[in-house]
Formats: C-alpha cells, structure tokens, sequence
C-alpha cells in the first residue's frame, strides 16, 4: 500500500458521512477518536475524513494545523488497518481535546488506534 491520500480516498459524500455518525461504531485512544462504519456503494476499499472540533479550537489556523496532522498520520500509518479485501469502510478520524499534543505525540496514538481498529474489526 503506498504511502499516498488521494483525492479518490477522501470522504466527501454527505450521505456516507450521514450513515457514518447514526450507524458507524467508534474506537478511541485519548484525544483520537476513529469512527467507522461497513459501506458497500464505493469504489474504494477506504474513505476518510478528519475533523477537528471548533469547540476546543476556535481560530481556524489551529483546527487546520492538526487536520494537517491527522491527515500525515493517517497517510503514512494506513498500511496498518488490517481488513479484508471484501470490505469497505468509511472513516472519520477526530481529535477530540484541547490539549495540544506533539506530532509525535499524535503520530503513536494513530499507530495505536489503528491498531486498535484492526482487532476490534478482524473479531
């Protein structure tokens, strides 16, 4: 799996993301949190999207920074989700703090997320 995000792997459907947040299930590893859910009608075998909570984070150039991050992580950890070539998900990755964690602070717990997500999904 190459080390690349493109544009074909982004989650832009407001349908998918609708689904995604009524019937996804969700795994957490303090501030990350990934939620998830099985789709059929997409080319792709992963869809992912990141946010950042205006909440925590109220001028946009901070919310920016760490979807920046978010979206490093995931490209260059990707290769850990384990599924199997039948299956389809959509993701939505979220950091979920105030706290403002180092790259690499962010960087081991998206290893462990992703971690996390295989065994909870290959059950």
């Amino acid at each position: 799996m190459p080390f690349t995000y493109p544009k074909s792997e982004k989650l832009k459907s407001r349908k998918t993301i609708d689904v995604l947040f009524s019937k996804g299930k969700s795994v957490s590893k303090y501030p990350l949190r990934l939620v998830y859910a099985e789709v059929t009608d997409q080319d792709e075998v992963l869809k992912t999207g990141v946010s950042v909570s205006k909440r925590y984070f109220k001028k946009a150039v901070d919310r920016n920074y760490f979807k920046r991050v978010l979206r490093e992580t995931y490209r260059l950890n990707k290769h850990l989700i384990e599924i199997g070539p039948e299956k389809k998900y959509a993701f939505m990755l979220l950091y979920q703090s105030k706290d403002r964690l180092t790259y690499e602070e962010v960087l081991a717990k998206t290893i462990s997320l992703f971690e996390k997500f295989s065994a909870e999904a290959n059950k």
